[in-house]
């Protein structure tokens, strides 16, 4: 197995050799065109300076849109949470409002009761007498 090993990695190598690429031949040119090299170095300033001035606004307009992201967030629940406690308060008065109607209901069925009482009790000539009583009739 061993071998086979050494072989195979011998193999690899030659071929390795076979594919490599020559020797590049290129005819010497001047480079960066027309500028020279300190107007090259400024203008790689001036795009570096730029590049962070861009940086810094486009770090400014993502803060300015999460912002604007939470406060709509924030408004949203606000009026959620107006808009239950209106239906909680609607529903408060009407609540009042039954309570109201059932205790009017009841004190009327009360005085009703309590005259129809009064009036099949005591005669209309007792009435009468206990309304006009003197000092006489008191029982002192």
């Amino acid at each position: 197995t061993c071998s086979v090993a050494k072989k195979e990695l011998d193999d690899l190598e030659r071929w390795k050799e076979e594919r490599r690429p020559g020797p590049i031949k290129l005819v010497p040119q001047r480079l960066g065109g027309k500028e020279s090299e300190t107007e090259a170095r400024q203008k790689q300033q001036m795009m570096l300076m730029q590049s962070k001035y861009q940086q810094k606004h486009k770090r400014e307009e993502y803060v300015k849109a999460k912002k604007a992201a939470e406060e709509a967030e924030i408004l949203k629940k606000k009026a959620i949470q107006r808009e239950k406690a209106e239906r909680l308060e609607v529903k408060k008065r009407q609540q009042e409002m039954q309570r109201r109607d059932m205790l009017l209901e009841d004190q009327y069925y009360k005085t009703n009761e309590l005259l129809n009482r009064l009036d099949l009790g005591l005669p209309k000539s007792d009435s009468c007498q206990i309304a006009n009583c003197g000092p006489e009739s008191t029982a002192w």
